[in-house]
């Protein structure tokens, strides 16, 4: 068989959970994704210059960010893991439903925020979950579930597409219309986007077309209101919901049941410290763990270059996804804003492909060598894109590339982390928010530089951001090392400290048995002087 029978053995056993965390992310997926198309459209649903919308969509972007960092106070027990999962996925679809109803950017921009914060907790919980329940087999689940992200987010502008508004506010014609229309492309995925296009001068004198796009949105709900319900089912299962009479059972006890086959029968209680005292949480319940004193240098480092090689890596699929559109029909490039349009959509069709190809190597290779491929292939490309720099057909093809190579970092550094330290650390929580602000910050910083500098700047960018990931994992590889070694040598140390004491111990025993037999013939010879 391609995969392991003992792989395929632990998904059987946690299959329902294992779905439930996939249907989850593909929720996610689409909600990363459909509101890009949908921004001029809203602009005129709340009669707001473009730069007031753009920064709506920033404020989801921030708190989804919130949302990854405090999202690990969830995990401590299944029922507050799934709790909160059913209580995101609800109110991402009671969101996405009354957005239509938002005519003011304010109150648009509150409920952006309230999704965004929704999207943040699942993020880090459903990678949690799988992380805990597989452990050093996660990594093939971590493909398939980074997979159903990229997945959700190459049809939901499918989905939005039909009810887009063709003119924006207006009814334009001729080039006006193509640029307005394409200009969607070009903010998908872009939470800051600034362009000049006089929309007040296009519109003057029109007539205004009405917009069906609340349609999107309420169908957007439909389709994520299975989640909630999968959730609800699974809790069922588990005996979890309130009205159930029996207790609330631990996260750990699941995850004892899943390790069997590696790790073999275990102590559930001891199980259970070890992860309490040093398991997966929020960053700040991390940072106010006792035993951080005694962790060396290189735990925390590992945590620290983790999160910034995800930091540059998943800003370069923020900030490629927002711009290749404004990279592609500014000069020396000037393709057709038709043909630029699809840029996008490519990118996000390679990302899916690459996870799902990753699936089956993430089993086949380790993490790490993964990685040095995956980063070093990102170089390669950016670099070839910046010497073609006028070939239209190599953009098409970098691009497709170039999505490839990035797709699966984020699954296989979390894996490598994960496994580095033994899972005692935080390293779901570090990497999820280090990801998810990489993307905010350097969708601002990239959007910033092309408008001051121009459009050839977006690829040094580009280059820049990947020879500092590739850097800084050099650095994560130096300390693993430096950790690996730490852990040898405390093992060591301990063998040696216990080897003594067994030997103490045992000379302990001998003498007790040597006074013994010595008093057994003392009493011998009473007992025969006595006869």
């Amino acid at each position: 068989m391609f995969v392991d029978e003992r792989i395929v053995t632990l998904f059987k056993r946690n299959a329902h959970h294992t779905l439930t965390y996939w249907s989850v992310f593909f929720s996610f997926g689409l909600c990363i994704a459909f509101l890009g198309p949908t921004i001029l459209d809203l602009q005129c649903q709340t009669n707001s210059q473009l730069s007031q919308i753009t920064w709506v969509f920033f404020a989801q972007q921030f708190c989804l960010l919130i949302g990854s960092s405090v999202g690990g106070v969830f995990r401590r027990t299944l029922f507050t893991a799934l709790a909160a999962l059913f209580v995101s996925a609800l109110i991402i679809s009671v969101i996405f439903a009354i957005i239509p109803l938002c005519n003011n950017v304010l109150i648009l921009a509150i409920a952006m925020a309230v999704s965004g914060l929704a999207m943040g907790i699942i993020d880090t919980i459903a990678n949690i979950q799988l992380v805990t329940i597989y452990q050093k087999d996660s990594a093939v689940f971590l493909q398939a579930l980074h997979f159903f992200i990229g997945f959700g987010a190459l049809v939901s502008p499918l989905i939005a597409d039909p009810f887009l508004s063709e003119t924006g506010c207006g009814n334009h014609t001729g080039n006006e219309t193509e640029v307005i229309y394409h200009f969607r492309s070009m903010l998908r995925n872009s939470p800051i986007v600034e362009h000049s296009i006089p929309l007040n001068n296009l519109s003057h004198g029109v007539e205004k077309e009405e917009s069906s796009v609340q349609y999107a949105f309420w169908i957007m709900a439909l389709i994520n209101l299975p989640v909630p319900i999968a959730v609800l089912l699974l809790m069922y299962r588990e005996q979890l919901i309130p009205c159930c009479p029996s207790g609330t059972p631990r996260l750990l006890d699941k995850d004892e049941l899943a390790m069997e086959s590696q790790q073999g029968a275990a102590d559930p209680a001891v199980e259970q410290d070890d992860h309490e005292a040093g398991g997966h949480g929020s960053i700040f319940s991390c940072c106010q763990n006792d035993n951080l004193r005694e962790l060396p240098v290189s735990f925390f480092m590992i945590h620290i270059l983790g999160g910034m090689v995800l930091f540059m890596t998943d800003g370069i699929v923020g900030a490629y996804a927002g711009f290749v559109y404004t990279y592609a029909v500014a000069p020396p490039m000037s393709l057709p804003h038709k043909t630029a349009g699809y840029l996008a959509s490519i990118f996000w069709a390679a990302i899916t492909a690459g996870r799902l190809l990753s699936i089956p190597l993430s089993y086949r290779f380790q993490p790490v060598k993964l990685l040095i491929f995956n980063l070093a292939g990102v170089i390669v490309i950016v670099l070839m894109l910046l010497i073609f720099y006028t070939s239209s057909i190599f953009l098409f093809v970098g691009t497709c590339l170039c999505g490839f190579f990035l797709s699966s970092i984020f699954p296989c550094m979390l894996a490598y982390t994960e496994d580095i330290l033994d899972y005692q650390g935080c390293a779901t929580s570090v990497l999820v928010t280090s990801a998810g602000m990489g993307e905010m910050v350097m969708q601002v910083l990239v959007g910033s530089i092309i408008q001051t500098e121009g459009s050839y700047s977006f690829l040094l960018c580009g280059m820049i951001i990947a020879c500092i990931g590739f850097i800084l994992f050099i650095g994560l590889l130096l300390f693993h090392r430096m950790h690996r070694d730490y852990l040898t040598g405390t093992s060591k140390k301990s063998a040696m400290v216990e080897e003594p004491a067994a030997e103490q111990n045992g000379t302990v025993q001998t003498e007790q048995r040597e006074n013994e037999e010595n008093s057994r013939e003392i009493q011998t010879s009473h007992q025969i002087t006595e006869d």
